[in-house]
């Protein structure tokens, strides 16, 4: 250590990370009256707004309208699709995150003069320091938002060939013929689409028994059959088990449904999840423990097994989300600077896959609920009778309902439709309010919207919704 400088400054608050955890946090504190410090060894801004939520959302938009003319429903027109400039549109989504990122994260630490980035590496090396490069900063209270990065299984050969994760994914210069997308959870199902739409041959493997395992059976059934009947080639019960180099890419062998399979691929997309960024960054050194996944362990005021430390965004674990990061960030904060006790409430997260037909969910699953002693009914609406849905020809998917019996309380949603991921939230007030299925048949809905879907899901428990007229209760 002796080319460090022993003493860079003092601040009130120091949080390694510059994510949405953590820029959340600092402009908390920063609004409470602390001088904060956020650290960055990479890129400004983290995972979000560089290489998930915006630039994915960017490009899945693109593909969706790149793919709709040639497979419109309507049969008054017809359209065709030219050719994909893939290189272009890289440039695009490259200019629009440099322009947010420099909005939403750079332009507003500069403009609070309580708020400093300091770039490099950064790890305790004391209680209460912070080695940032080559210098050292010293605070009175942590903050730990160092996010998460993409989860590599030990596949056999993996270290002899050249894979993608989706963050090189959304770098690529050349749309590629084929691709090989190992794993079944949102990453692989949001790309996977996005690609086979812009015109690559997908092939998705998954180890499970039906994509997306955190979601009830028949909306993952769902959304894994529409994919299926657009062209994406989905193999559940699918076991890696070799990697290798070929003249035409790489080649996998596999086992799927207990018989050998061997695919061949331009392009191998690894999307198992996330694992926390928690090691290398000196945690023992301040008392600070993780779980067996190396997740930081928090209670439920983010505050770490340090008690002068906190933990907020996906490296303190599930579920990693941003905007369940930013308010894990915003209570770390003020329980820091203020000394409070905040809780963070876990109850209502919704949460969304940006595939087409989306696919989200808020509250309860059925087993959910009944494992932890609940009494509930639940059923599945088919949008086949949402008026909006039949004049949009966009009846594919479906929305279940998980209700108290005695009471009629809403307490879980989950769907596949048109713009799931924007009505959902309807079904999460609902949750959250402590309604039930009368209040949601009770409130006049505008006609005919896909949000009617959610007030005839509750419909369903007291009559056909069959034989309902147009808007009748």
């Amino acid at each position: 250590m002796a080319n460090i400088k022993q003493h860079l400054d003092r601040f009130d608050l120091v949080i390694l990370g510059s994510g949405s955890a953590a820029f959340a946090a600092a402009i908390k504190a920063s609004e409470l009256g602390a001088r904060v410090a956020m650290t960055e060894s990479g890129t400004i801004g983290g995972t979000c707004v560089n290489v998930g939520c915006i630039p994915s959302k960017n490009l899945i938009q693109a593909a969706e309208l790149y793919y709709a003319p040639a497979h419109s429903a309507y049969k008054g027109f017809s359209m065709r699709r030219g050719k994909v400039d893939f290189s272009a549109l890289i440039r695009q989504k490259d200019q629009l995150v440099k322009k947010l990122r420099q909005k939403k994260y750079i332009d507003i630490a500069e403009g609070d003069e309580k708020i400093s980035i300091l770039k490099g590496h950064a790890g305790f090396v004391s209680k209460n320091q912070v080695q940032v490069g080559d210098q050292i900063v010293e605070a009175s209270k942590f903050l730990i938002a160092t996010g998460t990065r993409a989860c590599i299984p030990d596949f056999p050969g993996i270290d002899q060939v050249k894979y993608l994760t989706s963050t090189e994914a959304f770098e690529l210069k050349k749309l590629p013929g084929s691709m090989v997308i190992i794993g079944g959870g949102v990453i692989a199902l949001e790309l996977g689409q996005m690609f086979h739409r812009f015109g690559t041959k997908v092939t998705i493997l998954q180890r499970g028994g039906h994509v997306l395992s955190e979601f009830d059976p028949e909306v993952a059934e769902s959304i894994q059959n529409i994919l299926t009947m657009e062209g994406v080639s989905i193999h559940t019960d699918a076991v890696v088990n070799q990697l290798d180099r070929v003249s035409r890419g790489i080649s996998i062998a596999a086992t799927v449904q207990g018989k050998p399979r061997r695919f061949v691929t331009e392009q191998l997309l690894v999307a198992c999840g996330r694992i926390p960024n928690s090691r290398s960054i000196g945690l023992e050194e301040a008392g600070v423990e993780v779980d067996e996944k190396g997740f930081v362990k928090v209670n439920d005021e983010m505050q770490t097994t340090a008690d002068h430390i906190w933990a907020a965004g996906d490296v303190a674990g599930p579920p990693l989300a941003t905007p369940v990061g930013a308010r894990e960030g915003v209570i770390a904060a003020g329980n820091i600077v203020q000394g409070t006790h905040i809780k963070m409430d876990y109850t209502v997260i919704p949460r969304a896959v940006f595939t087409d037909p989306e696919v989200a969910a808020v509250g309860l699953s059925a087993a959910e609920a009944r494992a932890m002693g609940m009494q509930v009914a639940a059923d599945c609406l088919d949008l086949a009778h949402v008026p909006k849905a039949v004049a949009i020809y966009q009846t594919k998917g479906l929305v279940k309902m998980v209700i108290e019996k005695n009471t009629g309380r809403i307490v879980g949603v989950q769907l596949a439709a048109n713009r799931g991921a924007d009505i959902i939230h309807e079904a999460a007030l609902a949750v959250k309010c402590r309604l039930t299925i009368q209040d949601l048949i009770g409130t006049i809905h505008v006609y005919p919207t896909m949000s009617e879907a959610i007030r005839m899901a509750a419909q369903m428990f007291t009559k056909d919704v069959s034989r309902l007229s147009c808007c009748a209760e």
